[in-house]
């Protein structure tokens, strides 16, 4: 079977002004007539797909004399004879995608150049590259120039120039074998040297058709280099190579897309250089589609189709192969062993059983004998059938590894390359004899899948029932004391148990559980021992007793005094508290809204007065608590004085009538100041607003003498208070 990659010229569409763009190569030879008279060839080649610009007619050709800057002559060539090839010529079993062609143009014209000592430059130059070309510097602006030198030598002999024989195939494909001779005739029989020369730069975007064409010397392209070089312009591995004797081009491309190429011959008589002919063209390498293609219905490995069998020997070929149009004979040929001749056919499809499990190979042929052919090259492989046997070794009470063993039967032509186990756990190994510890009890479906050389795969399910009992009763419990109404969790560590596994607490006090972590409500002071069964869904079974492990104390008892007593008030707002409780170690106090504390006996100030709750919430060793709250009663007290003189005379001092005294709380004040007559000259229901002697505190002033005062107020708790008495007004 063959993969084919083809080259497709590509084509530009530009005016024809710049048909040089779709120049693809050219070279130039000579023949000579007589001394002194010769006829040349200059031959273009240009990609012609879909039309693009003519040759060019008439083609301008320029002379130099060596060391000259001005021509010595210019010339057109005129009516090129134009031929289209043939792009299969070099491979007639491949199809050439539509739009591919290359035609060539051959220019004729004749120079009578003198016998000279000099060398002669015959010259035609042309712009441009296609701009799609890959190995060279901006191929859109880099020129053609096609030319031959005529040298001393070669004019004394009349000789005449190598000619090739062949144009390099359009078409070449990549990642496939290059093998096309470049090889040249020389009329005058000598020896001929070829190599890989770089082309030669020409015309130019800004001047495209040079008339007259410049002097030599000229210079090459630029390659883009370290990838492309003049000796390795296509690349590949192996490189593209030329041999130097028979101008043979050899090689492996595998890059797409499109290449400058020059290939020069040289001619040598007796040892001395008569001439070189310089061919520039461009190699174009792209994916190939081959008219026939042995194709299969199996795996492709490399060159070959494999075939696997799974137990069976009869395989059915389904041939695939392209296109049947070209395709007039199938060969298939297997070989057995035993049989000195294969076995044939010559349908395109094919049923065959072979003889037993083994491997056999065999060929399926696409028109033998003839020029397009291919071959799909046959492996079969079929293994017996053949199904897995597990053991399980362990101790179902114990709790240990299991060891699972591969007991599968061996058999001719079997060979298992991979054991695939998986333990149901999540777990698994590629080991034939694993050992396998399981961290959870239960009933696993073991699957162990086995692989032999040539991919049959094979499965076998058992299952392990893995329950042993733990060797070791562990569990922690949440607390080891506590006080009556402690909940106790006891979180059971041990392994490997779970709720498929019969549990049994014994607490001591006559409450059993079941359950794997029971929290356990202890509701009695006493000293408890724990006891506690597992057996396992085999019936393995294991017990043990904590003694004494549960201490349950009694709860405190809070309680708290006082001092003083019965004087807390305003006055007095500082209270010392003596602790009374039983069984605690700590303490912590709360006095109402006004403040925290720790500790056995604080003593505390009231910033206020009322009724304050205490609390006082005392702690066990065992982190039980007790509270209590009582009440202290923070007395409002106030005093109260009336003065019995005031003088207002604006001295500063003793200016208002009025309370004296700490009467916060108090509540309806009212005062009434009257005269002798018991008109009224001031009323006030603020203490804290006196008389200032004038009537109502705003009229005039009242006259020198004596005044009676009344008072009437609810003290801070609702006692009521009443004031009578006098006070003289002085000026």
């Amino acid at each position: 079977m063959r993969l084919f990659v083809l080259l497709i010229v590509l084509s530009f569409g530009f005016s024809n002004h710049l048909m040089g763009l779709h120049i693809i190569g050219g070279e130039m030879t000579y023949e000579c007539l007589s001394p002194g008279q010769y006829e040349f060839t200059l031959t273009i080649y240009r990609d012609c797909a879909g039309g693009g610009a003519s040759f060019d007619n008439p083609a301008f050709i320029t002379v130099y004399q060596e060391g000259a800057i001005t021509p010595l002559q210019t010339l057109n060539a005129s009516n090129p004879f134009i031929n289209t090839l043939n792009p299969q010529d070099n491979n007639p079993c491949i199809d050439v995608p539509p739009g591919v062609c290359v035609q060539e143009g051959l220019y004729t014209f004749r120079l009578s150049l003198p016998v000279s000592d000099q060398s002669y430059f015959v010259v035609y130059q042309r712009c441009c590259r296609n701009v799609s070309i890959n190995n060279i510097v901006t191929p859109g602006n880099s020129g053609s120039t096609y030319g031959i030198e005529l040298t001393p030598l070669s004019q004394t002999l009349c000789n005449s120039s190598p000619v090739f024989e062949d144009f390099p195939p359009p078409i070449i494909c990549v990642n496939e074998p290059l093998d096309f001779s470049h090889m040249a005739t020389d009329a005058d029989g000598d020896e001929l040297i070829y190599e890989f020369c770089s082309p030669l730069l020409g015309g130019t975007n800004a001047r495209p058709v040079p008339i007259p064409a410049s002097p030599p010397p000229y210079q090459p392209v630029q390659f883009l280099q370290p990838l492309f070089n003049p000796l390795n312009p296509v690349g590949g591995l192996p490189p593209v190579s030329i041999n130097s004797s028979t101008g043979l081009l050899t090689g492996l491309p595998n890059m797409q897309g499109q290449y400058v190429v020059g290939i020069c011959v040289s001619e040598y008589r007796n040892g001395q250089l008569l001439s070189t002919v310089q061919r520039d063209f461009q190699f174009n390498i792209t994916l190939c589609d081959p008219r026939i293609s042995a194709e299969l219905d199996g795996v492709e490995a490399g060159d070959t189709i494999e075939y696997f069998l799974c137990g069976e020997t009869e395989v059915d070929f389904i041939n695939q192969s392209f296109d049947e149009a070209y395709i007039r004979e199938y060969l298939w040929q297997f070989y057995l062993p035993g049989r000195p001749d294969p076995v044939t056919f010559d349908t395109r499809d094919v049923s065959f059983t072979f003889p037993s499990p083994g491997s056999y190979r065999g060929q399926m042929i696409l028109n033998p004998g003839s020029q397009c052919t291919d071959t799909a090259q046959i492996r079969v492989q079929i293994s017996p059938e053949f199904e897995p046997v597990i053991s399980a070794v362990y101790d179902t009470c114990v709790v240990g590894p299991v060891a699972f063993s591969d007991r599968t039967p061996a058999q001719p032509n079997l060979t298992i390359v991979q054991h695939f186990w998986e333990f149901g756990d999540g777990q698994t190994s590629e080991l034939a004899n694993p050992v396998h510890q399981y961290v959870e009890p239960g009933s696993y479906p073991v699957r162990l899948t086995l692989i032999d050389e040539i991919g049959c795969t094979r499965q076998e399910v058992i299952r392990v029932d893995w329950f042993p009992v733990p060797p070791a009763i562990i569990f922690e419990p949440s607390s080891f004391v506590g006080c009556p109404g402690e909940e106790i969790t006891f979180t059971n560590l041990s392994f490997p148990i779970d709720e498929t596994y019969d549990i049994r607490w014994d607490f001591g006090d006559n409450r059993p559980d079941s359950v794997i972590s029971p929290t356990h409500l202890f509701d009695e002071a006493g000293i408890y021992s724990i006891f506690i069964e597992i057996t396992s869904p085999l019936n393995c079974y294991t017990s043990e007793l904590f003694p004494d492990w549960i201490e349950i104390d009694s709860f405190p008892i809070a309680d708290f005094s006082w001092a003083p007593v019965d004087d807390v008030s305003n006055f007095m707002p500082t209270v010392m508290f003596q602790e009374e409780s039983t069984r605690a170690v700590e303490w912590e106090w709360q006095f109402g809204e006004f403040g925290e504390t720790i500790g056995p006996n604080p003593t505390f100030t009231f910033p206020d007065t009322g009724r304050q709750e205490i609390q006082l919430i005392v702690t066990h060793p065992y982190l039980c608590q007790d509270t209590i709250v009582k009440i202290v009663d923070v007395t409002p007290k106030i005093t109260f004085f009336m003065p019995n003189a005031f003088t207002p005379n604006s001295d500063g001092k003793n200016e208002v009538f009025g309370a004296v005294g700490f009467f916060r709380g108090i509540r309806n004040y009212e005062m009434i100041i009257t005269d002798r007559w018991g008109g009224a000259v001031f009323r006030s229901q603020d203490p804290e607003t006196g008389w200032n002697g004038r009537v109502n505190n705003v009229g005039s002033w009242a006259s020198q003498g004596v005044y009676t005062y009344q008072i009437r107020f609810m003290g801070p708790r609702g006692k009521p208070y009443q004031y009578r008495g006098f006070t003289t007004l002085l000026y």
